[in-house]
């Protein structure tokens, strides 16, 4: 009976967190509309896109139009978090040179409500990869090419304390519900 109880208060509780669609608004029978300035990226060899709502970094939240939240950057666990370890947050892997876009080490899958990813989450821990002196760089689509790059010495990959929350929104395959990707 306990457990019953403590189940159906914590329901209730997590409902009254989660509002419809209209409950921004008081006399508005549609739901408001956001657009948000997308952003592409790879993850394991394919193009994502995601949206970039807070950063922990006052610069990089700057540079990206971001909220700065400070805060997030208490997530960071005083260890490294190895590749592939279970944590609320994920790794992406940002590049110090231009001409490379971001790698995400796992996204939902599929995306939106459907995603079985139990690894994916929409906090990122950043590491910053910069090509080593004498090397061409090249374009690196996953987290293992950035791995494999490292172990044979072509790259050095920095863990940082920067935390963004930049949640993956759509694919070339399948995005959230109401959300349009659209090429210019």
């Amino acid at each position: 009976m306990y457990r019953a109880s403590l189940t159906l208060i914590l329901c209730l509780a997590i409902s009254a967190c989660v509002g419809s669609p209209t409950s921004l608004t008081e006399n508005r029978a549609v739901a408001p509309t956001a657009t948000f300035p997308l952003q592409s990226a790879w993850h394991n060899g394919a193009r994502v896109f995601y949206i970039t709502t807070d950063i922990s970094d006052a610069g990089m939240a700057g540079m990206m139009g971001s909220n700065f939240a400070p805060r997030l950057a208490d997530a960071v666990p005083t260890f490294p978090k190895k590749p592939g370890e279970k944590s609320a947050l994920e790794r992406v892997y940002k590049f110090t040179s231009d001409g490379q876009e971001a790698v995400f080490a796992s996204i939902p899958s599929p995306i939106g409500p459907s995603s079985t990813d139990a690894a994916y989450s929409p906090l990122w821990q950043v590491f910053w990869v910069q090509w080593k002196p004498g090397v061409s760089p090249e374009i690196l689509k996953s987290e293992e090419s950035i791995l494999a790059a490292e172990e044979r010495g072509a790259v050095e990959v920095t863990r940082t304390n920067i935390v963004i929350n930049c949640p993956i929104v759509g694919s070339m395959v399948s995005a959230l519900p109401g959300v349009v990707v659209s090429r210019p």
